[in-house]
């Protein structure tokens, strides 16, 4: 038992190991939402709102309008998603205006869009199709061409990245059949051959989307590992490997929900030999590469997110305004009004917070990756609810598919479409759960860096007096501005209606930060198991960052003049008298909660000790069968640590 034990320490510690290897160390630039964690109200960095150049948007427009005529004219997505198939024309048609090479740069073949062009291309993509999304945001943002802008040499650049543009179809191989957010057990390897040329790469990736239509594929695996403190750390190193090479064998296509067409494989590498110079970055640099590469990466979804609320609120408004029972439209009933009004809030809200960490990334002087995980995280959470608002406001409308509205003489509207398709993006580039352990790990980044060693039990008495000492330096100036300073009328006055939101933004920042440090020193270590707890605050600061967002977009909206100026600061005033409540009910819920004696039940369940709930239905699993795959002999048990980095 107690070598079992061990066993099962030393996995966990490697997990941790692995997960603190590649997280980006330093923060070199400032970061809105890392400073509002800390109790810092940054205003400045994002207000004024960041705008699209003049230069820029008119490249934009002029590449968006061909491509809703191609769209328009030539992608069926009804069809699609019957057929399951995106058509070979179709295909060709988007390599043909230059899909493939959104982001690539004008140098090598591509279209040279900006984050936040690239952005409303695929919010415009979305809107029709979201497999075209799928296809396109998985070449573009995590596949072959985003590390290789990053990380690439000039001779792979030059060699890949014209390739790519003309419509070389890529994908990502990370995830395995044990291997989701913890990489530690990516047991796919990468071995150097006898003359130090090649890498032979064995193993079998998961869920690899477009692997089956790919032509390039970055692979993450195991490569040689390196000892720190007298411990080996497994490395992953990203790789560059042709889809036609020997040993590379589509062995499966995977089907799901949704997004019908996505071309989505397992993939077997059967001693692929990969030349060295194939190396992505460096040797044991793949996960970092791939965190490093998701900060631009995971913004594709709340652009997509973004598309997905405003077509629920057009279907909402007009459904509503038209549908009459009990003598009126059903708009009218308050039930409908309060989800419609709700909906076109957070509308408002998901594009300010996406379109805003899109700006922030062009402009490139902030760290977005902060930014960019709780834009992922919120507006595709907010957004499920809106999707799902939307179908039952339309009732067996909603749930009836498009085909069968059009067959019967109304008009098909694809809500039960849209509803399947959406879904994923909760679980795209990182799961909710695991996209709040990540964002929970960075928010307590500095508070680990002052006093981490403190709540070390491995550190010795020497080190944690000196971290004693440093903490203390630090926190007797950091905390008292925790509970000083004026959050309060007449501050931000020069806002208007939305000052009192600035000010409650402030407040709550510090109320943020202050309650974080309260609870590292009631639970110190035991912090990283206390997940619901971390997941309130990250909730806070993500409601917080969405109220910020959405007042700026709209302060910017009113300075531009016209009528839509002051409706955006209703919408945003309206949004933010409904996140209020939400901050409000998660600072109570911080310590006055269910959650220990939650746990301790679902421990009872998990022993089968309440299976007497499950009698009198079929039996779903048969007796003997195991739904997981057997673990690497290795793998870690119990709860996921904070270190790890978002899943795939």
């Amino acid at each position: 038992m107690s070598e079992k034990k061990e066993s099962t320490a030393d996995s966990e510690a490697k997990s941790r190991a692995v997960a603190e290897d590649s997280r980006e160390e330093e923060w070199t630039s400032p970061s809105f939402v890392q400073e509002l964690f800390l109790g810092n109200f940054r205003l400045d960095l994002i207000h004024p709102y960041p705008a699209q150049s003049e230069a820029d948007k008119a490249k934009t427009d002029a590449y968006l309008e061909k491509l809703e005529a191609f769209l328009r004219e030539n992608v069926n997505p009804t069809e699609i998603d019957r057929t399951g198939e995106i058509p070979a024309e179709v295909l060709d048609g988007l390599r043909k205006i230059g899909v493939f090479g959104l982001k690539i740069p004008e140098e090598y073949g591509g279209v040279g869009l900006s984050q936040i062009g690239y952005g409303r291309a695929i919010e415009l993509i979305t809107s029709w199709d979201g497999n075209l999304t799928a296809l396109i945001s998985a070449h573009q943002s995590i596949g072959v061409p985003q590390p290789l802008k990053m990380f690439g040499t000039p001779e792979q650049k030059k060699k890949y990245l014209p390739r790519l543009a003309a419509g070389a179809v890529s994908a990502f191989a990370l995830t395995e059949k044990s291997v989701g957010s913890d990489p530690a057990r990516v047991t796919t390897t990468a071995v150097e051959s006898e003359d130090g040329s090649e890498f032979i790469l064995n193993g079998e990736k998961l869920w690899c989307t477009n692997g089956t239509i790919a032509e390039l594929l970055v692979v993450m695996a195991r490569t040689k590992p390196k000892l720190k403190n007298g411990r080996e750390i497994p490395q992953i190193t990203a790789f560059i490997v042709e889809a036609s090479s020997p040993g590379v064998e589509v062995t499966h296509r995977c089907r799901f929900m949704g997004l019908k067409a996505i071309q989505n494989a397992v993939i077997k590498l059967d001693n692929v030999r990969v030349p060295k110079e194939n190396i992505l970055w460096a040797e044991g640099k793949g996960l970092k590469l791939a965190l490093m590469t998701l900060n631009t990466g995971r913004l594709t979804l709340p652009m997509s997110a973004t598309a997905g609320a405003k077509i629920c609120t057009e279907i909402t408004r007009k459904w509503a305004s038209e549908r009459v029972q009990w003598g009126a439209p059903i708009g009218k009933h308050e039930a409908v009004a309060k989800m419609l009004g709700e909906m076109a809030a957070n509308a408002f809200a998901i594009e300010a917070m996406a379109e805003l960490s899109c700006l922030l990334a062009d402009r490139g002087s902030n760290d977005i990756r902060l930014e960019a995980a709780i834009a992922k995280l919120w507006t595709t959470e907010v957004g499920w609810k809106i999707v799902d608002d939307t179908l039952q406001v339309r009732g067996g409308r909603g749930y009836e598919t498009e085909e069968s509205l059009k067959a019967r003489g109304e008009v098909s509207v694809p809500v039960e479409r849209l509803m399947r398709d959406f879904r994923i993006n909760r679980i795209f580039e990182g799961s909710s759960e695991i996209m709040k352990l990540f964002i929970a790990r960075e928010a307590v980044d500095t508070h680990l860096a002052v006093a981490g060693e403190l709540i070390d039990p491995s550190t010795s008495s020497k080190d944690r007096a000196a971290a004693f000492a440093r903490a203390g330096a630090f926190y007797a100036t950091w905390l008292p501005k925790q509970y000083v300073g004026w959050g309060h009328w007449p501050r931000y006055g020069e806002f208007g209606k939305l000052a009192p939101w600035f000010r409650y933004i402030e407040r709550g920042s510090k109320k943020l930060a202050r309650n974080m440090f309260y609870a590292m020193s009631r639970y110190q270590a035991k912090l990283e198991r206390k997940q619901a707890l971390l997941g309130r605050f990250v909730d806070i600061g993500a409601e917080l960052f969405a109220m910020a967002a959405t007042c700026v977009r709209a302060d910017a909206l009113r300075a531009q003049g016209g009528p839509e100026g002051e409706k955006a600061v209703r919408l945003a005033s309206i949004f933010c008298r409904q996140a209020r409540m939400r901050v409000d009910n998660l600072f109570h819920q911080l310590f006055n909660n269910v959650d220990a004696s939650t746990y301790r039940f679902a421990q009872e369940v998990l022993r089968g000790e309440h299976a007497w709930l499950e009698e009198g239905v079929f039996q779903m699993i048969p007796d003997g069968a195991r739904l997981a795959p057997e673990p690497p002999a290795t793998a870690p048990a119990g709860e996921a640590p904070m270190a790890v980095p978002s899943g795939q």
